[in-house]
């Protein structure tokens, strides 16, 4: 079994024709080279999966182009010798749904050494609604917890608490007994769903600063998970306490900060870049088996997981570019 000779996939175009974008019909000579082909059960949406359907998104590299950053399903034809026909997968970051056809198509084919086999404890729509946004979360995570910060420490701060990466290091840190400090420009409309996801406080992100400017302040953040990064990111840092870590993932907030070398030298602290496109397997790997298990965002998925078809892209993609888009969604092929 393999690649059927037509099935359905989510294409933009541009050419000197314009830029278009929709759900077409395709064969397995169209999709790039690569050692495992899969029958994609699940996707999921992100803003640059929303970037990628306009024509100024500047995220697609060649057209035509299947977009979709994230896929999980089951191989139906493999070379590779870790996978064989009838294994689950899945696969975030890499090149998938930037510049190698993406998880928006019933089928896709790409490099073996980009899967990870879908863990026990997880089903595929569960690791699509987890995606790119909860992964990068649980990789902020690791890398905290690796550098030393335990629950005894104090508490967490976890900046943008309400996007994608914020709400599920919410979930996350909640499970694993930390005290959190989630921080939100939405303070009014989403305190009570922060606190059900686990929040020990909520604070608007206009109470970050320190009340009195200057090159270190009173410490106050055992940790700090920051999706947003920006000029704030320099008064997180300012707080730290001795030997804390922050781990910066995004940058919405911008990409310069004014910050000084005295809380590393005064305090011991560190600044963990946190990237989920080209993570080692190894991490990778361990990182999916913990959101099988005893990391799993039970709080976020526990909200369910909104399910879109193909014909529905349009209309969800447009929904995440404007900021209306509510919880996770995900793209069935089914």
């Amino acid at each position: 079994m393999g690649i059927p000779e037509a099935f359905q996939a989510y294409v933009v175009n541009k050419d000197e024709q314009g830029f278009r974008a929709g759900v077409t019909q395709l064969g397995p000579e169209q999709l790039p080279e690569g050692d495992v082909s899969i029958q994609v059960s699940y996707s999921s949406v992100n803003y640059k999966d929303g970037l990628a359907s306009i024509p100024d998104g500047r995220i697609v590299r060649r057209y035509p182009f299947i977009p979709g950053i994230d896929l999980a399903g089951t191989v139906v034809q493999s070379s590779h010798p870790e996978y064989e026909a009838g294994d689950h997968v899945l696969c975030t970051g890499y090149d998938l749904g930037v510049s190698h056809e993406g998880g928006f198509s019933e089928y896709a084919r790409l490099n073996g050494d980009w899967l990870v086999k879908l863990p026990a404890g997880l089903s595929a729509k569960e690791a699509m609604g987890i995606g790119t946004a909860g992964f990068t979360a649980a990789l902020s995570v690791h890398a905290l917890i690796h550098n030393g910060l335990k629950p005894e420490h104090g508490p967490v701060l976890v900046t943008g608490a309400t996007g994608g990466v914020g709400s599920f290091a919410v979930s996350i840190l909640s499970r694993l007994g930390y005290e959190i400090v989630a921080s939100t420009g939405k303070k009014e409309k989403e305190e009570a769903w922060l606190k059900a996801l686990g929040a020990h406080q909520v604070i608007s992100r206009d109470e970050l600063p320190p009340e009195k400017p200057g090159p270190i302040s009173a410490e106050r953040w055992a940790g700090a998970i920051d999706p947003v990064g920006g000029e704030r990111l320099a008064d997180i840092l300012k707080q730290l306490k001795y030997g804390g870590s922050a781990a910066l993932s995004g940058l919405t907030g911008g990409t310069d900060f004014p910050g000084t070398v005295y809380p590393f030298i005064l305090r011991n602290i560190r600044l963990l870049g946190i990237d989920s496109v080209y993570c080692p397997m190894s991490v990778r790997k361990d990182v999916w088996s913990l959101l099988a298990g005893p990391w799993k965002p039970e709080s976020v998925l526990a909200e369910g997981i909104r399910e879109v078809g193909l014909a529905e892209l349009p209309a969800t993609l447009g929904q995440i570019l404007q900021g209306q888009a509510v919880g996770r969604t995900v793209v069935s092929m089914s």
